[in-house]
């Protein structure tokens, strides 16, 4: 493909010719420069370098989408059956909440984006640590074997919590090996451990939405020289949108932006994307309710969107937006050292 002009891009005419001016010519030598760093040579705002970088990576892929030769083979057919077994083939990150699990269809699924919802408190960040080590699970234990990426945009993350729960998560694998003493079981207990758990869990801290769409727009050739991660989280997706910006419309642009290259990254490196989101009030009729942040639109960039929820002092996750699973309701606790079912026993840990 002809390398594209960048003021063949739907650019402000402004920031074409200061890209022009800084003597960049074509796509690719703009991709291949970082927001900061564009930013710099351009003499622009991250904010604009950052939002050039999306729409040059959007139009580019409905281009390559489009642009298909006459003479080159036809899109591969697939029956139904055959596009049920491809997704189930790619597996599930269990939660060690079996009725969870159950209402998800088995856990949080590969290629796909699942959006927590909730209250501050409620659980969100608790799940989304215990599933950065859960996805390291052997795969002779009905894990993963992968690696994890937590971007943190609140400063939410501990990693004292993430050591109780990756240690409680080699307990209870050895306790399998000793019930079903199988030699694969004790080789993979060889190398799961506490310290490698930690060690392949790839933290970033994010202060603002400029830092936070910057990694996003790194992630793929971080991930490309990390083929294992098999779970990306953003704990905190609406926090920098809804704190730094009074520009909707540019908030809007930057939020479509940012979804298209989840679904990206989650379908080209075969990973579950997992977010977190706040909850707002919402007055309707006369009537307050409690919805999820950032408007009716996000509610669509999610494939699965599960909330958390109190009732009174219990809580409840419901299973809001599910593509294949029925909506469904089930209570759980937040442990010392795992989640669990509310009334299913002390579990992996005591209630904390």
């Amino acid at each position: 493909m002809e390398p594209r002009d960048v003021g063949s891009f739907p650019l402000p005419p402004s920031l074409r010719e200061k890209l022009v001016a800084a003597g960049f010519q074509t796509a690719q030598e703009v991709v291949e420069v970082g927001p900061c760093q564009l930013s710099k040579e351009v003499g622009i705002s991250k904010q604009e370098a950052l939002e050039i970088l999306q729409v040059i990576k959007r139009e580019r892929h409905g281009v390559e989408a489009n642009t298909v030769g006459l003479d080159q083979a036809p899109a591969k057919k697939y029956t139904a059956l055959e596009l049920l077994e491809e997704e189930q083939a790619h597996g599930f990150i269990i939660t060690f909440c079996s009725e969870l699990d159950g209402i998800l269809g088995g856990g949080i699924q590969l290629t796909k984006i699942t959006e927590i919802c909730g209250v501050p408190g409620v659980g969100k960040t608790q799940l989304c640590m215990q599933l950065v080590v859960d996805v390291q699970i052997p795969e002779c234990f009905g894990g993963l074997d992968g690696e994890a990426v937590f971007i943190d945009t609140e400063g939410s993350f501990m990693v004292d919590r993430v050591a109780d729960m990756a240690t409680a998560c080699v307990e209870h694998c050895q306790l399998i090996a000793e019930t079903h003493p199988e030699e694969e079981h004790q080789t993979a207990l060889e190398t799961f451990s506490l310290e490698n758990i930690l060690s392949h869990i790839f933290y970033f801290r994010c202060h603002d939405y400029v830092e936070l769409l910057a990694q996003v727009h790194l992630l793929p050739d971080f991930l490309s020289g990390h083929p294992k991660v098999r779970l990306v989280v953003i704990d905190g997706v609406a926090f920098p949108f809804r704190h730094d910006i009074e520009d909707l419309s540019l908030r809007t642009r930057l939020l479509n932006g940012l979804a298209q290259q989840l679904i990206s990254i989650a379908n080209d490196h075969t990973l579950a994307v997992v977010l977190t989101n706040q909850m707002t009030t919402r007055l309707e009729h006369g009537h307050s309710s409690l919805v999820p942040a950032l408007g009716e639109s996000w509610g669509h960039v999610a494939t699965v969107r599960l909330i958390l929820h109190w009732d009174n002092k219990h809580r409840l996750a419901t299973l809001y937006k599910s593509p294949s699973q029925k909506e469904s309701t089930v209570p759980f606790c937040v442990t010392v050292s795992t989640l669990r079912m509310a009334g299913a026993g002390p579990g992996l840990g005591a209630e904390k």
